[in-house]
């Protein structure tokens, strides 16, 4: 896809902390992406790579220990950061949507469905007859069976995987810019996750918004998304359109994650391929590349000197001092 000229999104050299006990705790530095209209970005990363703190950040959902420390969020040429609550609240519901995780922790358990999707209406100057109609529409839209009888019960009442439907429809409602899905599959099993993402792919093309797509799921990436972005630590070290980032990617972390995909393995075996180490001290940094500790080809470049982002390959921007060197391939 042709990189638009004015994104939606971006995320320009965006730093994070938490304050805690223990000390500044650096969650997020000099983060870098954009999402172009109507592109579907997938942002990657194991678990502690900082995916959720991004999000928490573009939505200005932080808590109150966290505070930016650098950069900006543009979002249709506004600065999220310098918005204010006030600001936000008029563009949340309506111009950013949100899909979380779990639609039961989303959905309010003691309101009707019907009741939910009509109240998220509140800024469309109709009445309430005519957004109930529009409420009925989309549930059709996301495949939601017999929905008159239906919209007037409670989310207990639906399986979980026409919960998160319910959940893709109240969020595409308002017919945002930018919809945020927070691993929206991550909890239904095979044969759901491949119609959610049929269905978010195929609403997505109707109403032509961006989605920012975050998930652990690289198979999920590979068939929804159009780019991929791979955190890891609290930093964005590779970042490219996803066919040439899956066939040649140039991070030695891209390179480890993608080898640990369990649908890389082709033989029978007892032992499951991972990458050595864990997650750094995001209190007591290491002084070079974040990645240095855990990579098989780290020298004392590595060790001594922060990487600048460059284009590699294909992949627009990586983090790295030799991202032309030889694919790593994980132990087995």
């Amino acid at each position: 896809m042709t990189r638009s000229r004015d994104p939606v999104l971006s995320v320009e050299g965006l730093s994070l902390s938490y304050d805690t006990p223990n000390g500044e705790l650096l969650a997020l530095r000099d983060v870098n992406l954009t999402i172009g209209p109507g592109e579907i970005v997938g942002l990657v990363g194991e678990s502690g790579s900082g995916k959720s703190s991004l999000m928490q950040a573009i939505l200005q959902l932080m808590p109150a220990a966290a505070r930016v420390t650098g950069g900006r969020i543009l979002f249709e040429g506004r600065d999220l950061v310098q918005l204010g609550p006030h600001g936000m609240s008029g563009l949340l519901g309506d111009r950013i949507s949100v899909v979380f995780q779990d639609p039961m922790t989303s959905l309010n358990p003691v309101l009707t469905i019907g009741r939910q999707m009509i109240d998220i209406q509140h800024r469309r100057p109709e009445s309430r007859a005519a957004k109930r109609r529009r409420a009925v529409e989309m549930l059709r839209r996301v495949r939601i069976p017999d929905v008159e009888s239906r919209i007037d019960r409670y989310p207990h009442e639906f399986s979980g995987g026409m919960r998160q439907r319910i959940a893709i429809a109240m969020a595409l409602m308002a017919e945002p810019a930018l919809l945020v899905a927070d691993e929206p599959t991550t909890a239904l099993d095979a044969t759901l996750e491949i119609a959610t993402i049929k269905l978010l792919r195929e609403l997505q093309q109707e109403i032509g918004c961006a989605i920012l797509f975050i998930t652990h799921h690289l198979g999920v990436v590979a068939e929804l998304c159009d780019r991929i972005d791979i955190m890891y630590a609290g930093e964005l070290v590779e970042s490219g359109p996803v066919m040439p980032v899956f066939r040649d990617p140039r991070h030695p972390y891209t390179q480890l994650l993608f080898a640990c995909d369990p649908a890389q393995i082709r033989e029978a075996t007892r032992h499951l391929p991972a990458i050595g180490g864990g997650l750094p001290d995001l209190i007591d940094l290491p002084q070079g590349c974040i990645f240095a500790p855990r990579c098989p080809r780290a020298d004392q470049t590595c060790r001594r000197l922060h990487p600048a982002d460059r284009p590699a390959g294909r992949s627009e921007l990586v983090r790295c001092h030799y991202p032309d060197a030889p694919r790593l391939e994980v132990a087995r």
